[in-house]
């Protein structure tokens, strides 16, 4: 069975299509495409699974494809420019359409060469990640990475598409598959309490990957990011609270090197902390606390320098007027933005992290 959101943003509005077995000429991406010319942005472990069930998709147009390394730590400028020499050398224009096909690392840049080529070309998310289904493919953030902080550089850049395919999760490593349930988690955290009693309810069916679990997951967290996109496209409010985990977590990504800890695997930890900088009751933090660990994901970060956290978590992207904002919990499934917490518990958690 497939299913149909909608991303509400006016005439820049556009569909997430979920369902299975939607690639092999199953759904037509032709009526989503601006010409009969496109760029396929995928990667080395991407490629040999799905490129070729995808071109039937694409039947009768002009496909041109681009193969990157696999890993966050060629989310790069670098690696954004082999994707820039591919849109010149294929002689790209206005009316060329760029499909990511792979994970967060590919969507990201992909939407990003596509927001810088011409000032702006048509691209279509295809994602094969439980991460990039649930969360990244969804939204319009697009970027790469700096080494001093995580999606330093990029664009607000929409796509015309989600195209979410669940079978593909089959493939899916079980780590990469874990790692996606962070985000899972996190929307149940910070705005939907029922759906946290589900995945509490429903988590070994969920890392089973049975079909029925899994697609209904995907529907909830698309739905729930689709309404809060709606509502504040350029997270100049409650997009905001989309980032619970991340600061801690992006702050761990790079003082660790990007691709030791997963993303997924950094915003868990991240969470955790969270939880415990809000100030949440004991119950609530170990509820959150266990399901994380149930995922088979970390609860505690690694050993990171108090300086080194400051020093990270400075650059993040929440920050107003050089004062550090968190998202907190009132409790779960109801999150807020706020640069008023307990410092000394921040402290705390720092100390206790190194």
């Amino acid at each position: 069975m497939t299913s149909t959101l909608t991303v509400d943003l006016g005439d820049r509005s556009y569909p997430i299509v979920i369902g299975r077995a939607l690639l092999d000429g199953n759904f037509d991406l032709a009526p989503y495409l601006r010409s009969a010319d496109c760029l396929v942005v995928t990667n080395e472990t991407v490629a040999p699974l799905y490129l070729e069930r995808l071109l039937p998709n694409l039947q009768g147009l002009t496909v041109s494809s681009v193969c990157l390394p696999d890993g966050e730590s060629y989310k790069t400028v670098a690696t954004l420019q082999t994707i820039l020499d591919a849109l010149v050398d294929s002689g790209a224009n206005r009316d060329t359409t760029v499909i990511a096909l792979g994970g967060g690392v590919v969507g990201d840049m992909a939407g990003f060469a596509a927001a810088c080529y011409l000032r702006g070309v048509a691209f279509l998310q295809v994602p094969t990640t439980l991460l990039a289904q649930v969360d990244s493919s969804v939204g319009g953030k697009t970027g790469v990475n700096h080494e001093k902080g995580k999606n330093l550089i990029g664009a607000f850049h929409q796509p015309s598409l989600v195209l979410i395919d669940t079978d593909t999760l089959q493939t899916l490593a079980p780590r990469e598959f874990s790692a996606g349930l962070a985000e899972v988690i996190k929307y149940g955290a910070i705005c939907d309490a029922e759906f946290f009693g589900w995945l509490e309810s429903n988590m070994r069916a969920l890392l089973d990957k049975e079909p029925a679990a899994l697609a209904y997951a995907i529907h909830r967290c698309c739905e729930l990011k689709a309404d809060v996109v709606a509502e504040d496209e350029r997270e100049s409010g409650r997009r905001a609270i989309l980032n619970f985990g991340h600061t801690f977590g992006h702050a761990i990504e790079n003082s660790q090197g990007y691709g030791k800890w997963l993303h997924g695997e950094a915003v868990a930890a991240g969470m955790v902390m969270a939880a415990e900088l809000s100030g949440i009751s004991a119950g609530e933090q170990e509820r959150l606390s266990d399901l994380i660990a149930s995922a088979g994901l970390p609860t505690a970060p690694p050993q990171i320098a108090p300086e080194h956290w400051l020093e990270s978590m400075g650059m993040d992207k929440k920050v107003q007027n050089k004062q550090l904002r968190f998202v907190l919990l009132h409790a779960i499934g109801d999150a807020y933005v706020t640069s008023d917490y307990d410092e000394r518990r921040l402290q705390g958690l720092l100390g206790a992290a190194d």
